[in-house]
């Protein structure tokens, strides 16, 4: 009964006329709006972001169709037979080509450059003084 009668009178306790409950219930109120607008504010930024997305997306796969397409043209077995042509390079005729045997005598393995590796304390000025006038 003690509660029932507490709870009656924080219900019943008024500030101006206004009870305390009814204040507190618009404050919720205003709060419920306000989050709902700053949730479809977010929203419509997500939205507007999405949408350009999308569009490059769809502008993108534009550009891959496009350059599928070239890469096809440039891989035409006419034209690159023209141009090849054009170049001066023929197909190989098949009694000019090597069999395992020749490779070695087609193309010699060639010793590698001495490496010259020059020491710290070596004097790196040359004997002879530079002629007059001569940058350094």
């Amino acid at each position: 009964m003690t509660a029932t009668l507490a709870l009656k009178r924080m219900f019943d306790w008024k500030v101006r006329g206004v009870r305390w409950i009814e204040i507190i219930g618009v404050v919720l109120v205003g709060a419920m709006i306000f989050s709902v607008y700053l949730a479809k504010a977010a929203a419509a930024r997500e939205s507007v972001r999405i949408s350009g997305l999308e569009r490059q997306i769809g502008e993108n796969g534009q550009r891959v169709r496009l350059l599928r397409a070239e890469v096809a043209r440039l891989e035409q077995p006419g034209r690159l037979e023209a141009l090849s042509r054009g170049a001066g390079l023929v197909p190989v005729d098949v009694h000019r080509q090597a069999t395992e045997d020749k490779l070695a005598t087609l193309a010699p393995i060639s010793e590698p450059a001495p490496v010259v590796i020059i020491s710290p304390t070596a004097p790196t000025e040359p004997a002879v003084a530079p002629a007059e006038g001569v940058a350094r």
